[in-house]
């Protein structure tokens, strides 16, 4: 059985062109033209990713996609969205959403961005436990805990976390953490960078009384497995 893939567009000429070329490139499409009926088919557990408009009759694009979000968090779904603004683009990723693909657009960059989501997932899905110090990631289960009492992050922190996990030791530019955990081409800059680093140290290095993640002044973050405590460095 090949990859399945949901598509939600209620402009069907659109819908019908997307099915065309994914179908030829050997994936399983199903058609959903509203929001509701794209819900129920999204969390029916029978696709491996999901292609999203945001414009939508009965429920919009962002609600569906925290409907899926609240029931499942590993499943891949990539925005097709006429909207441009990076507001925009941030609201989706921030809600959980994998990637965005610009309407208009050329078929052979959503098929690039298909193929990312479905290899992160397939990385994803191996029994993968990273940790340092005290923290925990299990990268199936999509869990995070630091001496056992569970963290909850955002889909963003936890990837961020997790890609600064497993690199642990090796210091990681802000450029390449655009690049392996935003992915697309996203224009907010490093500085959105710094500012989720900010948010993980909140809710670990400060809750906890850890020093997990490290500035490198001028480069990028390093995760350091010394045990220090923040008070007693």
């Amino acid at each position: 059985m090949g990859t399945k893939i949901l598509l939600i567009e209620d402009e069907e000429k659109i819908a019908r062109f997307v099915e065309l070329e994914l179908t030829y490139e050997g994936y399983a499409v199903t058609k959903a033209y509203d929001g509701r009926r794209g819900v129920e088919l999204a969390l029916s557990g029978h696709f491996d990713l999901v292609i999203l408009d945001i414009m939508l009759p009965g429920i919009n694009g962002m609600e569906v996609l925290r409907r899926i979000r609240r029931e499942d968090a590993s499943m891949p779904v990539i925005i097709l969205t006429a909207r441009d603004a990076v507001s925009d683009k941030v609201s989706g990723l921030d809600m959980g959403a994998d990637d965005y693909v610009t309407k208009p657009f050329a078929i052979e960059e959503l098929l690039a961005r298909i193929r990312t989501a479905l290899r992160k997932k397939a990385v994803a899905e191996k029994e993968e436990i990273l940790s340092a110090q005290t923290v925990t990631l299990d990268a199936k289960r999509r869990t995070v805990t630091v001496s056992g009492t569970p963290v909850e992050l955002t889909k963003r922190e936890f990837d961020l976390l997790y890609w600064l996990l497993k690199n642990k030791g090796i210091v990681v530019t802000r450029e390449s953490l655009l690049e392996n955990v935003w992915e697309s081409d996203f224009d907010g800059g490093t500085n959105t960078v710094d500012v989720y680093i900010r948010f993980l140290r909140q809710k670990i290095d400060e809750a906890f009384g850890v020093k997990l993640i490290h500035t490198v002044r001028g480069v990028g973050y390093v995760i350091k497995d010394e045990k220090h405590s923040l008070h007693n460095p």
